[in-house]
């Protein structure tokens, strides 16, 4: 008998420590969890973190059921520390749209003009009303992102180009605009319905500021991680469900439609078989950050923000910072770059080498249309493979240019001494 309720009481306290742990809703306290109790290389740590810090970065964190596993601060920034979510903001915003529908607020289906009035946009009213709230949400809205200025949001930079849901293109004005179908379907301000409906629920910290025409979420990087692990649980926090719609859920998640299948209702997908970028009308075949886990989901904005979600492992990955060394504005490849030294950490080595940590190689400008420098070679034999191996350039570098003119538009792997580099030809 003694026995036998000595084996319920290690069984209780093992499905106990293995369920998600959510930190109080004020005050400091987060558990943590030990990389070496998770089994990982711990000794790959501080390459991982050396490389963020080299990157600009303010602060990065990695949770696992809901624990913290690594924090690290840079400079003077702190965990009370404020700074932007940039574009990232985009999929705590598609998170409210949804519990707006859910309380029969709204309709994605209808037509934006039901919330933002006729005339919102400089198309016909016929084409005005073609355009609905899940086109805002999708980014296949078929208003014109080739204009001066695509944050504005006055209706005379707004022109219907195409059919809705025939072009995909990343226009933030477009996406800027459910921010006011928010207010006039709830008849609160938007920092009113977040705090009402996330914030308080969850214990984040932040607020929406107005900049331009942009609406910019500000906190800290805990209050991002707090937002990544509500999704990573399925948007309930602890026993609280904070968005109950299945559907809505299981939309914004998967691909919203096949033009660019990496992209739900504002959040970034991997594991899919090709991409768009911001900016580009280009189709570039792979998935969106091949180094990570195939279920991930990333919100991502300007200069690197991100929070990594991924389901299958219970895990959240936050940076935020100023824009990545070498880098242009897209997050994506600087996010591949973290999750090859993840995987090191992880004891899942894939792409990246010894001597990839030792020379910390990088390329700029990537993607680019004519040719990449590499920082740390010089005249060194290199390879350039598509996605399916095949060898489609190779020879010996000019100093440490490469020239990529002739490679058609797409994603490659480069390959130098053993070491493989992602580029994207533009």
């Amino acid at each position: 008998m003694r026995t036998t309720l000595l084996i319920l009481i290690i069984f209780i306290s093992s499905l106990a420590a293995a369920q998600t742990y959510f930190p109080p809703l004020t005050g400091n306290q987060w558990e943590t969890k030990s990389a070496s109790d998770l089994g990982w290389c711990t000794d790959s740590i501080p390459a991982l973190l050396n490389f963020v810090g080299q990157n600009n970065s303010k602060a990065f964190l990695v949770l696992v059921d809901g624990r913290i596993v690594i924090e690290n601060y840079y400079g003077t920034f702190n965990q009370d520390s404020f700074w932007y979510w940039a574009s990232a903001g985009k999929s705590m915003l598609a998170t409210v749209v949804g519990i707006a529908a859910e309380q029969n607020l709204l309709n994605i289906n209808n037509a934006s003009s039901t919330y933002l009035n006729t005339g919102w946009t400089n198309c016909s009213t016929t084409d005005e009303q073609k355009i609905k709230i899940v086109h805002q949400l999708s980014m296949n809205s078929g208003i014109n992102d080739n204009v001066p200025d695509v944050d504005c949001t006055e209706p005379s930079c707004l022109t219907c180009l195409a059919e809705p849901g025939t072009r995909w293109a990343y226009h933030n004005a477009v996406y800027t605009l459910l921010e006011e179908v928010i207010v006039n379907a709830s008849s609160q301000t938007l920092n009113q319905f977040l705090n009402t409906n996330i914030k308080l629920k969850t214990g984040m910290s932040g607020l929406y500021i107005k900049q331009g025409y942009n609406n910019v979420y500000f906190s800290t990087a805990r209050s991002m991680a707090r937002f990544g692990l509500l999704a990573q649980n399925n948007f309930v926090w602890n026993t609280d469900t904070v968005l109950k719609d299945g559907a809505f859920k299981t939309q914004m998640t998967n691909s919203s439609q096949n033009i660019n299948p990496s992209y739900g209702y504002l959040w970034w997908l991997n594991g899919k078989n090709k991409f768009m970028l911001p900016g580009l009308q280009v189709v570039f075949n792979g998935m969106l950050t091949p180094d990570a886990p195939t279920d991930m989901y990333s919100a991502m904005g300007k200069n690197g923000q991100l929070i990594n979600v991924v389901p299958s492992k219970k895990m959240v990955v936050v940076r935020m910072g100023n824009k990545p060394a070498d880098q242009n504005e897209l997050p994506m490849i600087f996010n591949n770059e973290i999750w090859k030294r993840l995987n090191t950490i992880m004891c899942n080595a894939t792409t990246i080498s010894h001597q990839a940590k030792e020379k910390k190689l990088s390329i700029y400008p990537n993607p680019s249309q004519n040719e990449i420098f590499i920082n740390g070679i010089t005249n060194l034999n290199y390879c350039i493979k598509n996605v399916n191996g095949q060898i489609m350039q190779e020879g010996i570098s000019e100093g440490n240019k490469i020239s990529i003119e002739k490679l058609s538009i797409g994603v490659y792997s480069l390959e130098i001494e053993g070491i493989v580099l992602r580029i994207v030809k533009m």
